[in-house]
């Protein structure tokens, strides 16, 4: 090998010589559309079927591949040249649909307000899984942000995504002889990948732009990827102008020390900003895809200040309205934080352009802010200077919302502003062609584009059941002859004998039922959960009557030593003897992986610790595919259970002890195979079929499809995200963001008068009980200081008592100012009725009241009644559960 350290080496690249009647081939291949769209993908499929499997099925690697025999071959096909033809006629329609006029899910083809044309969204990610051979993610989050941008395709929304270009990607698994994870790293050949440089069009040099880190300057190359309308923008600083340890800084996907980490977020979120400028892009809407990329606030507020002199409060009220901010982790443990030496070291240069010194900039990342020790926090960092935040499942946005209650001091925990989009998945990626040809001979035509019309998926019932039985048999069928010429392969490079080879590899059978579970192997995760009662398990293995198989796949962190012991546990529990041979585990879990087993499995098995699966999507694509679900109610199982589709693993209780939760939640696992769910799959009728099956099968797909699919999530996304912070945007923006200074300014007057507001009384002539339905008049003597009635919001705080004296289910009421005082207190005036019975009580607050803010929960402004009405029949007050001390 000569090293590029030693020699000076002129590289060029070399392009497939394709036929002229195959020219488009190129087309097709150089855009990720052909991977949702199984008639592109076939195409380069039919050229060499072992080469497209060689090539993880990168279509431009083929053809710069595939002998020129094949290629003049199929260049003379009538065949092949039609089914080309309409492929590329398919795609360039697709590129040339009208663009997005206000498609969303609450009202499907509204007029679009004006301004709104002008809304572009830009979507940041540290990774995105758009296909296998194309690895620059690593698990549900990059997949999930692929999908998102397909769907962003579909539904023609203006989008851009930013990320970064690792040519090294993530680690390919593969197992020692002990059964303990190895990762490989593998080159990605950018030149090989659908991509393409960024070129200045006056020099032809690729874009690049520079950030600063550790007081040097750090150069990064422009990559574009074409996902059918959706332009994703990569970042690679493998640039002979960097540092040796600069260019490595996108050499890994999550590896590397901590300073790596850091690096990488600063290329991602400073670096991403820039790079659209670079571009000639001024997105309206910057959405964080978790913390990764937050420090592309303070690029943006530094921005503002520098364009119009404004300072650091208003430029950060200008920008956090155009800012959305995803939060995908439920566990502090999860989420990026950095020391404040590491923060000075990389971004002492920052304070200075922000306005602020060096302790104003770290306390954005601090959950106290003041607690000069804490480490900083990407997820504050990107809630502290974002004007909305999303969870992603109901159950993990309550979650979001305990977890960050502390940065919205007396505000109740069910009113933290931080709402919940819950995921999808792309239909047509992670659907089976089986089943594609299923939905498309029984379904309405728009089956597949329109999220709003939930009414489609019922027509799956009218698929007979003979069909859907036979088109998921044929899947059973695809993954068993697949596994198992993976087992051979993984096998014979773990050293094992020929006669041991064949023997693990025939232990799979493609007519008997199959649990899949395939996820990223954290301990919260469980994987080892159904092997707790060995003989159990056994006798289940062993049962001829009603038999099953278990196919599992997954990676561990290379860090994770728990998460590496569980996979070896199940490599062991394989090699037991016996029917334990049924138990498989698949080596270097991928999409491809991925999408055969949620194809090809019977019954698609989670089992996270509750609330701890922030919402999990392999359970939605096995759904698409007429898999049934088995899980703990949580992530986005939690909702979208129902007795019919699919089985519940307990009933999402809470258990102080892991030990005993695991116990009791393993035990209903066993009694759910042993008692239902194998007992269903095997209770055939005279034709074979399982009909009872077959119909939870169908109930799963009209449940799941039309509910967590992303065409539903962008437009859930677009209608009450997107398109309200880029109206917020506009009006701060209008006349040199006049408005955002404005707002600044009313904040700064909030900040300095809060402390005089006062409820100095509250009376209403209800008794200590009264009829249900009946109105309630409240008055309230409110003492505002220099702030006027204008600007607050009295509001009545109104629910259901607990016994501990706590208000739940509440919900607030505003008062109307009726009179001024003498005393120059304020009257405010409120009614509330009780539609229910039981112990309701009551509390009185005050809130600011400005339509520019995108919430009226600031921190620290906030006052209630320090003595509420006493509830009915109790003595203690009634207080906000959640709120924490009132003040």
């Amino acid at each position: 090998m000569l090293n590029a350290g030693n020699a000076r080496i002129r590289a060029f690249r070399v392009i497939p010589a394709l036929p002229e009647p195959l020219a488009p081939l190129l087309e097709l291949a150089r855009n990720f559309w052909w991977t949702w769209r199984p008639e592109a993908s076939d195409l380069f499929r039919r050229l060499d079927r072992d080469l497209w499997r060689a090539t993880s099925h990168n279509p431009v690697r083929l053809l710069g591949a595939v002998s020129q025999e094949v290629l003049e071959r199929a260049a003379t096909d009538p065949g092949y040249l039609h089914a080309l033809g309409e492929a590329v006629a398919t795609m360039r329609g697709h590129l040339q649909a009208a663009p997005w006029s206000g498609y969303t899910s609450s009202d499907a083809g509204s007029a679009l307000a004006p301004g709104d044309e002008e809304m572009l969204v830009a979507y940041f990610c540290a990774e995105f899984g758009l296909t296998e051979c194309f690895q620059i993610y690593s698990g549900g989050l990059g997949v999930l942000a692929g999908d998102h941008l397909k769907s962003a395709s579909e539904l023609c929304l203006p989008l851009v995504g930013v990320g970064l270009l690792y040519r090294n990607g993530y680690f390919h698994q593969y197992l020692n002889a002990d059964g303990w994870q190895q990762e490989r790293y593998h080159d990605l050949d950018f030149a090989n990948q659908p991509i393409r440089r960024e070129l200045d069009e006056q020099t032809g040099e690729q874009l690049k732009v520079t950030v600063e880190i550790d007081g040097r300057t750090v150069h990064a190359g422009i990559w574009r990827a074409d996902v059918g309308r959706i332009a994703l923008y990569l970042l690679d600083t493998n640039l002979p102008e960097n540092k040796r340890e600069d260019r490595d800084i996108t050499r890994n996907l999550y590896g590397g020390d901590v300073e790596t980490r850091i690096r990488q977020e600063i290329v991602l979120g400073i670096g991403g900003v820039r790079a659209l400028r670079r571009l000639g892009l001024n997105p309206s809407v910057y959405h964080m895809n978790e913390g990764h990329s937050a420090f592309l606030a303070l690029e943006r507020i530094s921005e503002l200040r520098e364009a119009t002199g404004a300072s650091f409060d208003e430029a950060r009220e200008g920008a956090a309205s155009q800012h959305l901010f995803t939060t995908h982790t439920p566990v502090p443990a999860g989420i990026d934080r950095f020391s404040p030496d590491l923060i000075v070291k990389h971004l002492g240069h920052m304070p200075q352009r922000l306005g602020l010194d060096l302790d104003g900039m770290l306390a954005l990342g601090r959950e106290n802010v003041f607690d000069r020790h804490e480490f900083f926090s990407m997820a504050v960092l990107a809630l502290r200077t974002s004007g909305r935040c999303n969870a992603v499942s109901r159950l993990h946005g309550e979650v979001s919302r305990r977890m960050w209650r502390n940065i919205w001091p007396g505000v109740p925990e069910p009113e933290a502003p931080i709402s919940h989009v819950t995921n999808g998945v792309h239909t047509r990626t992670w659907t089976s062609p089986d089943m594609l040809r299923l939905f498309d001979r029984y379904l309405p035509a728009a089956w597949d584009s329109d999220p709003t019309d939930h009414s489609v998926w019922q027509k799956v019932a009218d698929i007979p059941d003979e069909e859907l039985w036979r088109a998921h048999q044929h899947q059973r069928e695809g993954l068993v002859t697949w596994a198992r010429a993976r087992i051979r392969k993984q096998m014979e490079h773990r050293g094992a004998g020929h006669e041991e080879v064949e023997e693990a590899a025939a232990a799979l059978d493609p007519n008997i039922f199959t649990i899949g579970f395939a996820r990223r192997f954290a301990t919260y995760k469980r994987a080892t959960l159904l092997l707790r009662d060995i003989e159990r398990l056994q006798t289940l293995l062993e049962d001829d009557d009603r038999p099953l198989q278990i196919v599992i796949a997954g990676k561990a962190h290379p860090a994770d030593g728990p998460g590496k012991e569980m996979i070896r546990e199940i490599v062991k529990a394989s090699e037991r003897g016996g029917r334990f041979s049924r138990l498989v585990f698949l080596e270097n879990y991928d999409m491809d992986v991925a999408r055969r087993l949620v194809r090809g499995c019977d019954i698609w098995l989670n089992t996270p610790r509750r609330g701890m699966e922030a919402s999990g999507t392999s359970g939605m694509k096995a759904a698409l595919n007429g898999l049934v679900n088995v899980s703990i109610l949580d992530g986005w199982w939690d909702e979208g259970f129902t007795g019919e589709a699919g089985y519940a693993i307990g009933r999402g209780e809470s258990y102080g002890d892991a030990e005993l939760q695991d116990t009791i939640e393993s035990r209903a696992l066993y009694d759910l195979l042993e008692r239902q769910i194998l007992p269903e799959f095997y209770d055939r009728g005279v034709a074979g079929i399982p009909r009872k099956w077959v119909q939870r099968m169908k109930r799963s797909i009209m449940a799941c499809a039309p509910a967590f699919n992303t065409n539903r999530m962008v437009c859930d996304y677009t209608d009450d995200l997107y398109l309200r912070a880029h109206r917020s945007g506009r009006v701060l923006a209008g006349a040199g963001w006049t408005q955002a200074k404005e707002l600044a300014a009313h904040v700064r007057r909030y900040r300095e008068h809060w402390g005089k507001i006062r409820i100095e009384a509250v009376e209403t002539p209800i008794g200590p009980r009264v009829p249900i339905r009946t109105a309630a008049p409240v008055s309230a003597v409110v003492r505002l200081g220099d702030l006027t009635p204008e600007e607050v919001s009295v509001q009545l705080y109104f629910g259901e008592v607990t016994s501990l004296g706590d208000l739940v289910g509440a919900q607030s009421i505003a008062m109307r100012c009726t009179e001024r005082l003498e005393s120059g207190a304020w009257r405010f005036e409120g009614e509330m009725v009780a539609d229910r019975s039981g112990s309701m009580g009551f509390s009185v607050r005050v809130l600011p009241n400005d339509s520019r803010l995108p919430s009226p929960f600031i921190p620290g402004l906030i006052t209630w009644d320090v003595e509420p009405t006493a509830p009915a029949d109790e003595d203690a007050p009634a207080r906000p559960a959640g709120a924490g001390k009132a003040h």
